[in-house]
């Protein structure tokens, strides 16, 4: 059924408001047969559907593409290689391919981002996942700082350049090696601090298993962890705080 039809049925009566929000929170996808495109996800959680572009056929992804760009909504593909990037944007005007952070994406809308975060890094070798983290959070619409190779190996690097994270309501740390940098970022500011392992780091690392058990153990408060090298989920989880940090300071 057509959100119009409902929202007619609405109007006339012969729908009740109970019935119409149980149908809105199902419609609608479109089947492709090998993908099912929601279309519905910003209606009912704030944010479009995201397309994770690893391990995709490429031929689907043009066409997940293709049918979310002819509806003009906005795209946002994560882990995208480059082959598939240019396979996209042959295809489908529109895209633009990020290759640090894998980023594909097309904005149909204009959007103005708002509120701050800060994304920072341990080191360089972390910027790609820190990178996406930053990506995706302007993507949804937040404004983003980012500082970077400020690891604890060099902390005066991190001490000295504390102003990055004045009036951010929350902060994104990606670190590899032992994984330090989030619990000391986290007794440094007074607000959320979501910590990203990497899997940067020698042997013993265990391809960020250890930065990512160092983070779940710190003894610092107020911070959240997502899974290894999982920038995207930094960005989306960090979205939804500063969103709601906007509204409380609307709301004064």
């Amino acid at each position: 059924m057509d959100v119009s039809v409902i929202l007619a049925g609405v109007k006339s009566g012969r729908m009740d408001i109970k019935e119409a929000e149980e149908l809105l929170k199902r419609l609608p996808y479109e089947d492709l047969g090998y993908a099912k495109i929601d279309h519905h996800r910003k209606v009912r959680q704030g944010f479009e559907e995201v397309i994770y572009c690893q391990g995709k056929e490429t031929e689907h992804l043009v066409g997940i593409c293709r049918r979310m760009a002819e509806r003009r909504i906005d795209v946002l593909g994560t882990r995208a290689t480059q082959e598939q990037a240019d396979a996209v944007i042959q295809a489908v005007p529109g895209f633009v391919y990020d290759p640090v952070s894998r980023i594909l994406k097309a904005e149909f809308t204009d959007r103005e981002l708002i509120g701050k975060i800060a994304v920072c890094t341990g080191g360089t070798a972390d910027i790609p996942v820190a990178e996406e983290a930053a990506g995706a959070a302007e993507f949804f619409g937040t404004k983003v700082t980012r500082l970077f190779d400020v690891g604890v190996a060099g902390i005066h690097r991190l001490l000295s350049n504390l102003e990055a994270f004045r009036d951010v309501n929350c902060v994104i740390a990606a670190a590899g090696m032992e994984g330090a940098l989030p619990g000391v970022v986290a007794g440094l500011v007074d607000v959320p601090v979501i910590a990203v392992p990497t899997s940067v780091g020698y042997g013993a690392s265990f391809g960020g298993l250890s930065a990512l058990l160092t983070m779940i153990n710190s003894c610092a408060n107020g911070i959240t962890v997502v899974n290894i090298d999982n920038g995207y989920g930094a960005g989306y989880v960090a979205t939804q705080i500063n969103r709601l940090a906007v509204r409380g300071h609307e709301s004064v």
